[in-house]
């Protein structure tokens, strides 16, 4: 989401945006929704973050735990953590599962979902963007589990005046269907959700303020980008309080008063996290994943795995592998994701 500097002494003494740097965000599938209204969608929770961008039409987006938010035309709004909502153009419409619609691919990355009534004009029609994207460091990043749950390009629009072109953008590709507009609409989607992140970072982080300024102790800062360096390392109260330059309860207790858990644990459910993500993502062997982050035997990764994720490497690595095979059987082919 960050671009890297090529000089890596730059952001030697701002561990915060270091991790920031670190907080990529990945396109995983989308989708082109075409639907004549009333109509309402059903979105299952999930592990990626949930992209709309509504390019023709009046929908309400609903979520436990907060109130109908009105969607227009030009609207975009990311969900960080994915949890399920709906997508509604009225209060007793029929609700359908997003996965229940056929789904016709247009290009590796996108699919195609129509649900139109024939008697009725085209311009009646609905039309929205959707995506799930990945967060490079997923759940485990302190910052993604502190976002709001739902984050809107409308908030930034005062501050970043240059989304505008890029919404426009959006809405004539979805209206247009120019050749190869599939494609374009997925990475202005990447572009927009980043920028909805980063806005979001630029303003203090909302909640997250105190995480943020208590980071910016740079003592402790330097530890936490070391840990997200080295994941794999054998890392030791020792080492990680030599790090800050503190006796080992000084840290301890500094650690544990900014993050909510133990140096340990941290360390623990970051490497268990990251190894989730290689199953899921990169289909990435057991023993690799065990070897790259520092355990001695297969059997203690795995161990520690279902501990902190609550079930076997093995089978968080079959069920990623079968839904793969299944989108292939059913002609949804999982397009490589894209770091932006």
């Amino acid at each position: 989401m960050f671009d890297r500097s090529s000089d890596p002494t730059q952001n030697a003494h701002d561990p915060v945006s270091e991790l920031l740097m670190g907080m990529r965000l990945r396109g995983a599938s989308y989708g082109r929704l075409q639907l004549t209204p009333p109509f309402g969608i059903r979105f299952p929770a999930g592990p990626e973050a949930r992209f709309h961008f509504i390019a023709r039409g009046n929908v309400l987006l609903r979520a436990p735990g907060d109130a109908d938010r009105p969607l227009g035309c030009g609207d975009a709004v990311l969900l960080p953590r994915g949890e399920t909502h709906e997508i509604i153009t009225g209060p007793n419409v029929r609700m359908r599962d997003y996965e229940s619609y056929t789904h016709k691919p247009l290009c590796p990355e996108v699919e195609a979902v129509e649900a139109c009534i024939k008697e009725t004009s085209r311009e009646n029609d609905t039309l929205i963007f959707t995506g799930r994207m990945e967060f490079e460091l997923d759940t485990l990043h302190p910052l993604v589990g502190l976002m709001p749950q739902i984050m809107s390009v409308g908030a930034l629009i005062g501050r970043q005046p240059e989304l505008m072109p890029l919404l426009g953008a959006m809405e004539r590709e979805m209206s247009e269907e120019r050749v190869g507009s599939a494609g374009i609409l997925a990475r202005l989607a990447d572009v927009i959700a980043a920028s909805i992140v980063r806005g979001w970072v630029e303003c203090g982080c909302g909640d997250a303020t105190g995480w943020i300024e208590a980071l910016r102790d740079p003592r402790l800062g330097r530890v936490i980008a070391a840990l997200h360096r080295e994941p794999g390392r054998n890392w030791t109260l020792a080492d990680m309080a030599r790090e800050m330059g503190s006796s080992r309860s000084v840290f301890a207790k500094r650690f544990v008063e900014v993050t909510g858990v133990t140096p340990q644990r941290y360390v623990l459910a970051l490497r268990m996290r990251l190894a989730e993500q290689w199953f899921r993502r990169d289909k990435l062997a057991i023993d690799t994943a065990a070897r790259r982050l520092g355990f001695s035997s297969q059997a203690a990764f795995a161990r520690a795995f279902k501990r902190i994720v609550g079930k076997p490497p093995g089978q968080t690595r079959k069920k990623t592998t079968a839904g793969g095979l299944e989108n292939t059987k059913t002609g949804r082919k999982n397009g490589a994701a894209r770091e932006i």
